[in-house]
């Protein structure tokens, strides 16, 4: 019961990790577009970040679940050779002889395990924001984009774009045959129909 309490307890910690991460991936990312990302976001687009990031990338879920499970195949596959070479070396001076000193050694692993998710979480998200703002760059240079959206602003003209990102107040996109981007506040859209998936 109390390892279930010490873990609520760093519950906010992580969270506060993630946002932290959510807004480091941001301002990589529109950085290289030429956007300080953090004068266009509310309190409200960098509390949700992070959890905005998981929905939208798959791929950060599947790895954070592939590393726990790792963690925990490692620890079962350490514990179930601890009599072996490798396993001594590992261990170093730590020896298993008992149940106890399983639960003992369980317990030292979980600071070296958080380091660990702490580390990969944030090369994933270091990682994502170059990677992105790399390709939304050479994507703008080339003229290579798929425009998935129509706008039709306050001057009623539709008008085919990329969509780079939405936040609560601001649109940021490239019109087509247009190399610029523009950053429009959200009332000044009156629709915006999608026109091309992803």
């Amino acid at each position: 019961m109390k390892y279930l309490e010490k873990i609520q307890g760093l519950l906010p910690l992580g969270y506060l990790y993630l946002i932290i991460l959510g807004l480091l991936k941001e301002s990589i990312l529109f950085y290289q577009l030429g956007i300080n990302i953090l004068k266009y976001s509310s309190i409200t687009d960098i509390l949700i970040s992070p959890i905005a990031d998981m929905a939208s990338s798959p791929i950060l879920i599947i790895v954070i679940i592939t590393v726990v499970i790792l963690f925990f195949l490692f620890q079962i596959i350490l514990f179930k050779n601890s009599h072996k070479n490798w396993s001594k070396k590992l261990l170093g001076s730590y020896k298993i002889d008992t149940e106890t000193d399983k639960q003992e050694l369980k317990k030292k692993m979980v600071p070296v395990f958080a380091i660990m998710v702490a580390f990969e979480l944030l090369a994933l998200f270091i990682g994502l924001g170059i990677g992105e703002g790399m390709n939304i760059n050479r994507r703008i240079d080339t003229q290579n984009l798929k425009y998935n959206y129509k706008i039709v602003s306050s001057s009623c003209e539709p008008t085919e774009i990329y969509m780079i990102d939405i936040n609560s107040s601001y649109y940021f996109y490239v019109t087509k045959g247009d190399k610029h981007i523009k950053i429009a506040p959200v009332g000044t859209i009156n629709t915006l129909e999608v026109i091309n998936k992803k």
